[in-house]
């Protein structure tokens, strides 16, 4: 065979592959730009400040519980608890600075134990799911599905089933509260993703987290403390979600176990999942998880913009996360 029939063949025997490869790397971005381009035409008022500001601060929440299921779902990992876990964040912050839980005189103090302290709760939480992991080696799913089902049911206890209603401006601040004319959350939301960004890009963590889901077994023969990574990503994923969970009952002032949360698993898994990072582990595309999740924004607000249900989104959420899987299977075999 010729230099120039080997080359020829080379080329062609790719080419399926290269079209998925593109269309994973390249995708999300594309659709992102496509649903600006359908809204600027056909939704009213698309470009105004105060969409952009509702699209923002109703995807600040998605992010941040994205970029921990992120790190997770890298490792080769799921966490199905963090509509739960903030939940759990969501019942305790307003007890603690309106004094049902213990009396404390400070209102700042207070107030920033409700800050705090809830997202040291959720942190230890994912590292109860981390040490099921790897301590008792149950799959990811289900370790988290414990907390999942328990979870909720921890927060609608501690609150007796009650709703909390509230307005303290000093705790509302990390949901209400503007920097330079930037909503608090969303300038949260991108310090997160930047720090995660810049971890998995710059850090020996962050390669490791990469190699433990590439090929577990090869990283523990290299000496990886493989355990101890995964424990750090589950732990990191419970305390963003408790993040996420106190900007959602700041935003609303109030906490209602029954709903904060509800059905975050899915925007979380699908953000992810939409963004390119491979759900069988081995890759962290926090960028890509951005995006997605400002997809998923989109196509919610495009379709309650033109007066499609809301219910309708769960579905084009779940056809986004199969599409994406599709697209990563294909890329990996063609």
């Amino acid at each position: 065979m010729t230099t120039i029939e080997t080359q020829a063949a080379a080329d062609a025997v790719p080419s399926g592959k290269r079209f998925y490869t593109l269309a994973g790397r390249y995708g999300t971005f594309a659709a992102f730009l496509a649903l600006i381009l359908f809204n600027v035409v056909f939704t009213p008022n698309f470009l105004s400040l105060q969409t952009l500001n509702v699209n923002l601060t109703q995807v600040a929440t998605i992010v941040i519980v994205a970029t921990g299921m992120t790190l997770v779902i890298a490792t080769g990992g799921i966490d199905l608890s963090v509509g739960s876990l903030m939940a759990i964040a969501g019942a305790l912050a307003p007890m603690i600075f309106m004094g049902t839980l213990f009396p404390i005189s400070n209102m700042p103090v207070a107030v920033a134990l409700a800050l705090v302290l809830p997202v040291v709760v959720t942190g230890l939480l994912g590292l109860f799911n981390g040490f099921l992991v790897t301590r008792f080696a149950i799959q990811p799913i289900i370790a988290t599905l414990v907390l999942f089902i328990a979870g909720r049911g921890i927060a609608q206890v501690m609150t007796n089933g009650n709703l909390q209603v509230f307005r303290n401006e000093g705790f509302q601040f990390i949901a209400m509260g503007r920097v330079a004319g930037i909503p608090a959350q969303v300038i949260l939301m991108a310090v997160i993703a930047a720090i995660a960004w810049a971890a998995i890009r710059y850090t020996v963590f962050g390669r490791q987290i990469i190699a433990v889901g590439g090929n577990e077994k090869a990283a523990r023969l290299t000496g990886m403390p493989v355990p101890r990574v995964k424990l750090i990503v589950y732990m990191i994923s419970g305390a963003l979600a408790g993040v996420a969970g106190l900007i959602v009952v700041a935003r609303n002032s109030a906490s209602d176990a029954n709903l904060v949360g509800l059905g975050m698993e899915l925007d979380a898994i699908a953000a992810v999942a939409v963004g390119g990072t491979l759900l069988t582990g081995g890759r962290a595309n926090v960028i890509g998880t951005v995006v997605g999740a400002l997809v998923i924004q989109l196509v919610r607000y495009t379709l309650l913009a033109n007066g499609v249900p809301d219910a309708a989104a769960l579905i084009v959420k779940a056809a986004l996360i199969v599409l994406a899987v599709f697209i990563q299977q294909r890329a990996g075999k063609s």
